[in-house]
């Protein structure tokens, strides 16, 4: 995907955009738990795929809109997501030579991380308990890394429809 054309940012865009719908959509209440951090496993893929365009300004502001978006402390989403995209940046060139059971275990320990901040960050500004739903969104995520690395790479690598 050539640097300068602008319809494959769009897709990077609309993609994010359609996580942030998938993180909001109502769900019943025993189902929510099981949702996973669609944003930040899309920003994870195309800080993977296409660091040069998508980065800690990026994850920043989709975190201040998800912030805004979920009702929760504003900047927490962003801090968490910022943090996450800067390793995964940092990391990668290592990355896209891992096996796929690697880059899994590297997702895990990236989605631990931001629910762990979250937490940390939900603890300050009260007393929270440390429940068993805390770990599976974390597991979910995980779980669907392969999905969204399949959906998001035939995204990415899909050519433009011509019309004339």
């Amino acid at each position: 995907m050539p640097m300068n054309n602008p319809y494959g940012f769009g897709r990077i865009i609309l993609t994010i955009v359609i996580a942030m719908c998938l993180k909001i959509a109502p769900l019943p209440v025993m189902f929510a738990v099981y949702n996973p951090d669609w944003v930040l496993l899309t920003l994870i893929y195309w800080s993977l795929a296409v660091p040069e365009r998508v980065g800690i300004f990026h994850a920043w502001t989709f975190g201040l809109l998800t912030d805004v978006l979920t009702g929760r402390l504003l900047g927490q989403y962003a801090l968490a997501y910022s943090l996450v995209i800067y390793i995964c940046l940092s990391l990668h060139k290592r990355l896209r030579q891992f096996p796929f059971i690697q880059q899994a275990l590297f997702i895990f320990f990236c989605l631990l991380m931001s629910q762990l901040l979250l937490f940390f960050i939900k603890n300050i500004q009260y007393t929270a308990q440390l429940k068993p739903t805390f770990w599976l969104s974390v597991f979910i995520g995980t779980l669907c890394w392969p999905l969204v690395y399949t959906v998001l790479r035939f995204v990415r690598l899909a050519k433009p429809v011509k019309t004339d």
